[in-house]
Order: structure tokens, then sequence, then C-alpha cells
């Protein structure tokens, strides 16, 4: 039975993990995996030297045409927001709306997710203008059901023949089924836009919506639907010749709906597909049909996206979408994807049990939000994607990276030729190769320092500043490349606006990040390889002439590709460890020095300590001191994060301001602050600081003024004391200095009990010499004098009225009943010495998630307490504990929003579990 409950404990704990994260993007991936796999035959039929040559060749007037159609195209998607801000009565200028706009929807072309991304992208856009999560919520709920409207009319337009695309239905009938459906969005639309239920659901303050309104919604969407398919016209008929202005939308409307049902970013994949197979039909080549894709990205989705990626960053520049200044993420309002809770500051609703309940409990006083807080539940919206925490730094990180690729595709596609007989009258062919070898490891460090521009490292900013103005010269001695020059001059220029917002010394680097972005790089360098040297045949052979010019001959060969890449990512990495060898990240200090235990003793005899101070004396814990020396942090480092052991000791008047304290010394690094065990007297503070919270587990705590062994409870306690004293064992109490004999003989304890197990740390003591000697032991010996076990005491420093447990060991072969003996002789001692409480330690999950109501994760945690006991007995350790009749304080973990909970409960078992370098 036992083994059957932790199987379905396991299966509970898995459904819920999966649900929580597959789900959400289980359906985009698997479609784009199934329609390349059935589209395998098309894309093998394409040569990008050939796709490569005629994007190149294209006339600079057309270039021009489409690019203006394109950008039209998402201009009109202004619309959209021009109609809530009408509708919602949202307080925003005419210009800032256009820009809100123009970002949210380039981001949500290119990263999708069923509109998510534009969800996340406009909430935390318009909450700087003051305008709160909850409304803006509601106000793309309203919004939702609008977008592909006009996709439907257009699809009414395929039925009705005046876009024909039956040769493409012919071949696969469930286009045609899929068109009709989307079709049919619109008479539902229309239907349900002026009922109660719309309104009552989407609609501020569930009025009807007018017909004004609905017009328009209508009139938006079709501009947006209808200037794209004529952009990708204007690109079908450049690069195809004269081609059918009715069959080339009906294509692209058909496509488009395949690309809507696949929810993937910006259709991927089935769109894709659709229109390859489109074009086909139409007598077109796969390379053909592949350029006008290629295009149709570049003009519609990318070029735009790194506009919107430009005004992120111009506004990062000027005021700053994390506010004024070079302040940490942690002060921005957004970085921790909070909602302003009114209800709650005013007390119409009770306070939320965590930090990110607050946009939930605002939602819930306001009409219709019954669907908006089930699509924010199964979205995690507005928080879903971490990289709105900081997102002009993240902007400009992402224009570094695009840079970097941009340099490296272009040294790997053959430069036109008459660029290259042009700079080869200016230039030598050394200076040229010299350039183009140059350019590629320029290219690769970009690549590789756009993190740190996101992290906002100073040193980052002035690597990637002085190669960004390299790579623009060598774009020119290379093949005279203006275009990239030009491009990463003006991410130069926006990088040099925002200099004062590189603020940071230097950010978290890990073995696990680091294979991550060196497979990355070999992948692009393997990448470079294959474009580079496979694509020349397909690139020249369609030309009228082959190229006899020295300098193509000399520079364009694919041996001279594979060295190229070699060096360029073999030196990359070589100057990038160089930096990473010699970066200030010394400055945090990871252990305390003897100097900083002295000052902590001396800290001690004026501030009251906490359960887990005598920990910091293991050396371990690095120790901060803020406030002028009279707050302190006892911490230590897991991967990117600070882990605070405790809460902060210090008058309490002080805790918020030296928790933003500590804050910032960690934001310097790139690091997040973590509590871990703290009570419940700073709750409301680190709420107050972002903060939301887990429950670990409680505290046992023996009231020693009420503890006795009489009464009829306490019977078997008292026979285990009877038995031991009348076998003549003892039990003794001895306090510092210890003897060497004595620790010598307590030592073999420790081994025996370890039996080759590793020693624990950070929250657990661990047999150190040094340490024990700062606290009293008791060991309990047999009749003939040898010790059996033994314990180490940790003093609260609050004056004498509290103390804990540390270190437990005992012999493998002591007698039943010998560790309870030991608490019961100290929970006498420690009352003999006018102690008021004992602390027995944690019971960890302890009542953790027993509401049904509880937080998802606490909820997993109970079933993990309930049927975890093959792993850790944590239900037998509570009722062990019980038998001392404790009271039991809670204990919780605090993290900030951004955090990943499960990726975070990782990081602390493998701090626990680690012994970490003590001293300086």
């Amino acid at each position: 039975m036992k083994e059957k409950l932790e199987r379905y404990a396991i299966f509970r704990l898995l459904a819920a993990l999966f649900r929580t994260r597959a789900v959400r993007f289980i359906i985009p991936v698997a479609v784009i995996a199934l329609v390349y796999i059935e589209g395998s035959h098309e894309l093998k039929q394409i040569h990008i030297g050939q796709t490569m040559r005629q994007l190149r060749e294209m006339p600079k007037p057309a270039v021009l045409l489409i690019l203006a159609t394109a950008l039209l195209s998402v201009a009109v998607m202004s619309g959209y927001d021009f109609l809530i801000r009408h509708h919602f009565r949202l307080k925003v200028s005419a210009r800032t709306t256009f820009r809100y706009s123009w970002i949210s929807n380039t981001f949500n072309n290119i990263l999708g997710f069923a509109g998510l991304t534009g969800a996340g992208v406009r909430t935390l856009l318009y909450k700087r203008s003051g305008v709160p999560a909850a409304k803006m919520g509601q106000a793309v709920l309203f919004l939702s059901p609008m977008v592909i409207t006009g996709l439907s009319i257009l699809s009414w337009t395929v039925v009705a023949g005046i876009f024909p695309a039956w040769e493409l239905f012919a071949v696969h009938k469930w286009l045609e089924v899929a068109v009709y459906g989307v079709g049919l969005y619109l008479v539902f639309f229309v239907g349900v836009q002026r009922s109660a239920l719309f309104a009552k659901w989407f609609n501020r303050g569930g009025e009807r919506i007018p017909f004004v309104t609905v017009g328009a919604s209508l009139g938006a969407s079709f501009l947006e639907w209808s200037f794209a398919a004529t952009t990708f016209w204007l690109i079908s008929r450049e690069l195809l010749g004269p081609v059918s202005f009715s069959e080339t939308v009906g294509l692209y409307i058909v496509a488009a709906v395949a690309g809507i049902l696949s929810m993937a970013p910006g259709g991927l994949g089935a769109f894709d597909l659709t229109v390859l197979m489109g074009l086909q039909i139409m007598h077109h080549s796969s390379d053909e049909a592949m350029a006008v894709l290629v295009m149709f990205r570049l003009f519609y989705y990318i070029v735009p996206w790194l506009i919107g990626l430009l005004l992120v960053a111009v506004d990062f520049a000027s005021k700053g979408l994390a506010g004024t200044g070079p302040e940490p993420e942690f002060l921005s309002e957004s970085s921790s994807g909070e909602t302003e809770c009114p209800a709650v500051k005013k007390g119409a609703v009770p306070a939320p049990a965590s930090a990110s309940s607050c946009a939930s409990a605002t939602a819930s006083t306001s009409e219709g939000s019954g669907i908006l807080n089930a699509w924010q539940r199964f979205w995690r919206w507005p928080g879903q994607y971490g990289f709105l925490t900081d997102f002009g730094a993240w902007a400009l990180g992402k224009l570094v990276l695009i840079g970097g690729l941009m340099l490296l595709l272009s040294a790997a596609t053959p430069a036109l030729l008459h660029r290259l007989r042009f700079t080869e009258r200016l230039l030598s062919l050394p200076l040229m190769q010299l350039s183009h070898l140059l350019t590629v490891l320029i290219g690769f460090l970009l690549v590789l320092l756009s993190r740190g521009i996101s992290l906002r490292v100073r040193r980052a900013y002035q690597l990637t500043t002085l190669l960004l103005w390299a790579g623009a010269v060598f774009s020119f001695t290379k093949a005279f490349d203006f275009e990239e020059a030009i491009f990463l001059l003006i991410v130069a220029f926006m990088l040099w606006i925002s200099r004062d917002r590189f603020y940071r010394e230097s950010a978290p680097v890990t073995g696990r990040l680091l294979g991550f972005w060196f497979l990355m790089t070999t992948l692009i360098a393997l990448s470079y390889y294959l474009l580079g040297s496979h694509m020349l045949d397909g690139f020249f052979k369609h030309l009228p002439m082959k190229p006899r010019n020295r300098v193509v001959h000399d520079m364009l060969t694919p041996h001279d590709y594979a060295i190229t890449a070699a060096l360029g990512l073999a030196g990359a990495w070589f100057l990038i460890t160089i930096m990473l060898l010699l970066r200030p990240y010394r400055q945090l200090k990871l252990g305390a020095s003897p100097e900083e235990l002295d000052q902590l003793t001396l800290f001690l005899q004026k501030t009251p300590g906490s359960y887990l101070t005598h920990m910091l004396y293991s050396g371990d814990k690095g120790l901060y001191w803020a406030k002028d020396g009279r707050v302190l942090f006892g911490y230590a480092k897991s991967r990117d994060k600070l882990v605070v052991l405790g809460d902060p000791l210090g008058p309490r008047e002080l805790i918020a301001d030296a928790i933003v304290e500590f804050q910032q010394y960690a934001d310097k690094y790139a690091l997040t602050v973590v509590f871990y065990q703290v009570g419940e007297d700073y709750l409301s503070i680190y709420h107050d600081s972002g903060y939301r919270f887990f429950k670990l587990g409680e505290e046992a705590l023996v009231n020693l003024e009420a503890f006795t062994l009489s009464g009829k409870r306490n019977t078997d306690l008292r026979t285990v004391n009877n038995r031991f004293e009348r076998e003549g064992y003892t039990f003794e109490v001895l306090t510092p200095p210890h003897t060497a004999e004595l620790l010598q003989e307590l030592n073999a304890i420790s081994t025996e009990w370890l039996d080759g197990k590793k020693e624990m740390g950070f929250s657990l003591g661990w047999f150190d010499e040094t340490y024990l000697q700062r606290a009293p032991l008791a060991v309990i010996r047999s009749a003939n004098g040898q010790a059996l076990a033994f314990v180490s005491l940790a003093p609260v420093y609050d004056r004498g009225r509290t103390m804990s447990i540390d270190l437990m060991r005992h012999r493998k072969d002591v007698p039943n009943g010998t560790m309870d003996w030991m608490f019961l002789r100290l929970l006498l001692w420690c009352k003999e010495q006018g102690c008021a409480r004992f602390n027995l330690g944690n019971a960890p999950l302890a009542s953790v998630g027993q509401n049904k109501r509880a937080m998802r994760e606490e909820r997993l945690a109970s079933l993990v307490f309930r049927y975890g006991g093959r792993w850790y007995g944590f239900q037998g350790l509570r009722r062990y504990k019980a038998k001392f009749s404790p009271e039991w304080e809670p204990r919780f973990l605090a993290y900030p929003v951004s955090a990943v909970l499960p990726l975070l409960t990782v990081d602390l078992v493998r701090l626990v579990n680690r012994r970490m370098k003590t001293g300086g």
C-alpha cells in the first residue's frame, strides 16, 4: 500500500510539473517539428547559395519600396493600441501609444506563443506610464479576440474566389477546412461582441461594446493583414517576376491561417511550408520560394523588431524602463513582475500569501475577474518571460548579439563582385583577408559579450564598444559592406548614450553556462563554415559570367572558411577566458576571515542573535555589514544567488533599508538575494521588498519553564531516564576550551556515524575542531567510561534565554533510547542553567501545503512529506521531536519573484550538501 501511495505521489508531482511548464509550449514546438518532418522533401531542394544570390542582387529602389510597405504594415497595428487607449481611457500620449504598440507588436511577431509575448510586453510598457497591470490585463483580454478578425475577413475572400487558392486546396484538403474555420470566426466574433457575456468577461464595467468600437477593431485588423499580404506580394513580384496579385495574396492568406493555427512564433513552420508548397504549385523553384520566405521574414519580422529594440534602447538610455538613473533591476517596478495592489493597501482584501498574488488580488475586485485570473494562472502572465525584468538592457544585449551574428553571416556569404573589385583597388589583398579574419573574430566576441551587455557589466560595455567600432571599420576594409558598418555604429552609439547604466563589476559564470555558450558558439562556427564553403557553387553558378577576378578566387575557398572559423572561435574564447580570469569577482567575500569572526563576537554582545546565528562561526559564510555595521547578513553563494541564512540581525527599524543595501551589493555582481529559513517576524518587510514565500517546515521549540518529567504524558521519558541511570550511563556538558584528547575521541564517533558520507554545511554544523571550540559539548558515556554519543550546542546569543542543538553524532551500536536520553538530559540541564527555551531543530516540510488553497508548489511538497519516507524520514522526524511536547514555529524561504522555485530548490540542496572553504 505504501509503495502504491509513493507511486501515486510521484505521478501527481510529474503531472503537476507537466501541466505548469510543458503544456504551454508543447503545442507550437510539436507543430514546428511535425511540419518540418513532413516538409523535408521541399527543404532538401533548397540551395542556400542561389537564395543568397537572389537576395543580395535585389535593386535598391525595390528594397526601399518593400521596406516602406513592411514598416507601414507594422505601423497600422497601432490601431489596436489606440483602440484600447480610447476605450479604457488610458492616460497615455499618442506618441507613446504608437511607440508601445510598435515594440509590443514586433516582439509578439518574433516570439509569439499565442500572443503571450505581446501581452507581457504591453503590460510592462504601459505600467511605466502608470497603467495598472490589472487594467492592462482587461485591455489585453479585450484586444485578444480582435487580432485575427482581419484574417477572418480575408479568409472569406479566398472562399469567394477573389483571392483563389484552389490548387493548394486540392493538394491539402485540411487547408481548405482551416480557411473555412477561420472565416467562421468572424461570424462568431460579431455575434458575441454585443452579448452580455462578452461584456462581462472582456469589457470594462460590463457595458456592451459600442458598434463604433466593433467596427474600428475590424478595420484595424483588416488593415494589418492586408498590408502584410501586400508586402508578401511585392517581395514575390520582385524575386519571381510577374506574378498574379490575386493568387499570391490567396497563398499568403492560406499560409497565415496555417501559421495562426500552429500557435508557433510568427507561424514558424506551418507558414513557411505552406508558402513553399504554394509557390511550387505556381511553378516556381524551391530556391525562389525560399528567397521569398527569407525576404518576407527579414522585412516584415526582423527589421521592424530591430527598430523596436532600438526604441527600447533609446527609452532605456534616456529615462530607462527600470526607472531613472543606473539603479539595480530589483529597485525597478517592473523587475519583479509585480503589479500595484491598491486593494491590498486599502484593506479591501486580505494580504496575499505571496508577492505574485498581488495581481490576482487586484483583479478579483473588478468585473470579469474569473476569466482574467484563469488566463493568468495558466500562462503565469505577465511574469512568464524573465527578460522583461530589465527590458532596456536586454534589448541592447540582443542588438549586440545580432551585430555579431550579422558580421559572421556577412563573412560567410560572398560579397558582391563590384564591391570586391572596388575594395581591391583601394586596399591590398592581404589586408582584405586580415579584415575578413578579424571580422569573424569580432563576430564571435560580440556573441559572447551580448550576455554581459544584458547584465549591464561595465567591462563588457567597454570591450563591446571597442569591438563595434572595430567591426564597422573591418566591414569596410573586407568588402565595403557599409550596411553592416552602419548598423554596428548605431549599436555603438546606443551603448554610448547608455554608458552610465553599466554599473556592475561582474556577473556569475557557472560551468553549465560556459558549456552552453561554448556549444552555441561551436554550432555558429560550424554553420559559418557550412554556409561559407558549400554555398559558393550555388551562389555563382547562376551568374552570366563566372568570377575570374583574383581577389574573389583567393578569398573564397572552403579551406579558408575552415581556418577562419577555427581561428575566430579559438581567438574569441581565448580572450574571453582571459577576461574571466581577471574579472573583479574576488571582491565578493565568500567566507569570513578570523578578524570578521572577532567582529561578529563584538556585534553579538550588543545585538541579539537567532537560532542560526552560531552557524556564522563555521567560517563558510560571508558577513556583510549594512547600515554602518548595525545590521548583519550571513550569506553563501550558490550559482547566481546569495543565500542569506536566517533573518538579518539588527534593529527592526533598520532591516528594510539594510535589505535594499545588501541587494545593491549583490546586484553589482548580477546576483540575486534569497533568504533561507526566516521566521514570521519580518515577512511583511520581505514582501515589501518584492519577495515571495515558500514554507520550509517548522522549528521545534521546547518551553523549558513548563517542561517536566512528571505526568502521564511523559511516562516513556521517565522510563528511559531511569533505565540509563540504573545501568550506569553518565551525561556531562563540557564547556570550551576542549582538550585535544576529547576532540580526538569525538572525531572517532563522528567518523563512524558518517560511514563514508560527506559532511553537510551552510545551515548545519560539521565536525571542525575550530568551530567546536566555540560552544559547549554534551557527551554520553557508558558505565566503563567509553564515549557513545555527543551533541554540540549552539547558543542563540539572546542573553542565555535560548539554547539550540547543532551537531549530533553517535556510535552504531549504542543502546536503544540513547538519543532520547541525550535530549532529555539536555533539556533538564538547560533548565537548570536558567534557559527559557530549547530549540530541537527543524522538521522539514512539516505542516506544508495542507490547505487545499495553498500554493501549488507547497501542495506538491505536502505529497513529498507524506509519501517520501523512502528517501527521507520527514514524518518520522517530526513524530520524534513531538515526544518532547514542543511548540512549532514556521520557517520560510523568501525568494524574488524572478527566481524559478524548482531551480532555486536545486541550488539550495547543492549549497547545503557542499562544504565551502573557510577563511577569507
